[in-house]
């Protein structure tokens, strides 16, 4: 089951059937070791519209591989889309499984083929996602568990400080022309077409001055020397419990983007996550300074607040505009949960919680004319929606009863 959003305008809506993607498979393998191997024991992990995701066992090979291996099969990309989800993960792979085992926080890829598009991937086990521990009711795993989760970030950031180049030449490696951040082509629309939306639907006006400081934060998507990979799509449901610490899942939408984008998940909880709920203030600060620390090395200055929090602030105000963008209720619609198939805030609860959030972020750093607007988007929310929105409850590991 999928709890996060990638908004439907970054959907691809592509499918390949479940009954080849063994025999596939069975072919990338042996032609990758150069010998007949054999899988068995086919278990749907679920998938998506746009892959097949199997684990399998490998039952039969002359070389010594994992004694089971996850299967991503990807249908046809159709020519329209903005982005192909394939080439995102199978880069995305390659890069990160040339990282030092130690420093791994995803998948080996053990083999891809791009004309199957098919990638064969270490199977990482049957643990908990974050997902789950998050729903769950024990606040002291939930909370070791976030911590690991931003360890897991800031080593993937810091191990691949300065990789656009090499993250660019195997995207064009696998057919791609170029290559953006999916989300980053969402900010960039959401920039001209929100303020519209916020007139029609909550009558707020959008100042010239607020229009201006949004432009100013739309930098942090050109290239800056904070860039490292992404997986782009960090939420629960992508993150497993491991052992050995937190591994990211799914790369579909894998890229190189300023660390600050990623680093707002910390303390805004999982801004693009179709289920997101409230986190205690203390632990999100925990959680930022366990990222800084695994950092610290590569860009000691982002340990300064001066350099760092400003940053940090045009990231969440990225996040707030474009979820608002994504989520705002438009006119007919009605303000239903955020995700249907599962206990999940609704939509205009979960923006008012960013609103709020954004608006003491925006008077610690002196921006009253941020704080004013969010006030303004604030009260329209209630006003339009009633002040049940005023209430986002945490995340079920942190209700008291």
């Amino acid at each position: 089951m999928e709890i996060t959003t990638g908004p439907p305008e970054v959907r691809v809506p592509v499918r390949t059937e479940a009954t080849d993607t063994v025999g596939t498979a069975e072919a990338v393998l042996s032609k990758r070791t150069g010998a007949p191997v054999r899988l068995a024991d086919a278990e749907d992990l679920g998938g998506s519209d746009r892959s097949v995701v199997m684990r399998v066992r490998i039952a039969e090979s002359p070389f010594e591989l994992p004694r089971t291996v996850v299967v991503k099969h990807y249908g046809e990309c159709p020519e329209e889309a903005r982005s192909d989800p394939f080439a995102h993960e199978a880069a995305s792979c390659q890069l990160t499984t040339a990282l030092p085992p130690e420093a791994r926080v995803g998948p080996e890829l053990i083999a891809h083929d791009a004309g199957e598009r098919l990638l064969v991937l270490e199977d990482l086990g049957r643990g908990s996602t974050l997902a789950d521990v998050l729903f769950a009711d024990d606040s002291r795993v939930a909370e070791r568990a976030l911590l690991g989760w931003a360890r897991a970030l800031g080593r993937l950031h810091s191990t691949t400080a300065g990789c656009e180049a090499d993250f660019d030449a195997l995207m064009r490696r696998l057919g791609a022309k170029s290559w953006t951040d999916p989300v980053a082509d969402d900010i960039v629309r959401s920039a001209s077409e929100l303020p519209e939306l916020l007139s029609q639907v909550l009558g707020v006006d959008t100042s010239p001055g607020m229009v201006e400081r949004l432009g100013s934060a739309t930098e942090l998507l050109r290239s800056s020397r904070y860039r490292a990979f992404s997986p782009s799509d960090i939420c629960p449901d992508n993150s497993l419990v491991t052992g050995s610490g937190v591994r990211f899942l799914d790369f579909e939408w894998g890229c190189v983007r300023d660390v600050a984008m990623d680093a707002a998940y910390l303390q805004y909880p999982f801004p693009s996550s179709w289920c997101s709920y409230a986190l205690p203030d203390n632990l999100a600060e925990s959680m930022l300074s366990t990222w800084r620390s695994e950092i610290a090395e590569v860009w000691p200055e982002l340990d300064d607040d001066d350099v760092l929090l400003p940053r940090l602030f045009d990231a969440q105000l990225l996040w707030v505009w474009v979820s608002t963008w994504w989520f705002l209720p438009r006119t007919g619609e009605t303000d239903r949960p955020i995700d249907m198939h599962m206990p999940s805030p609704r939509r205009s609860t979960a923006l008012v919680d960013r609103w709020r959030h954004l608006r003491a972020d925006a008077v610690s750093a002196g921006l009253d004319d941020v704080a004013e607007f969010a006030d303004q988007v604030v009260d329209a929310l209630v006003d339009r929606f009633g002040a049940g929105a005023l209430h986002l409850q945490p995340y079920p590991a942190f209700r008291t009863e």
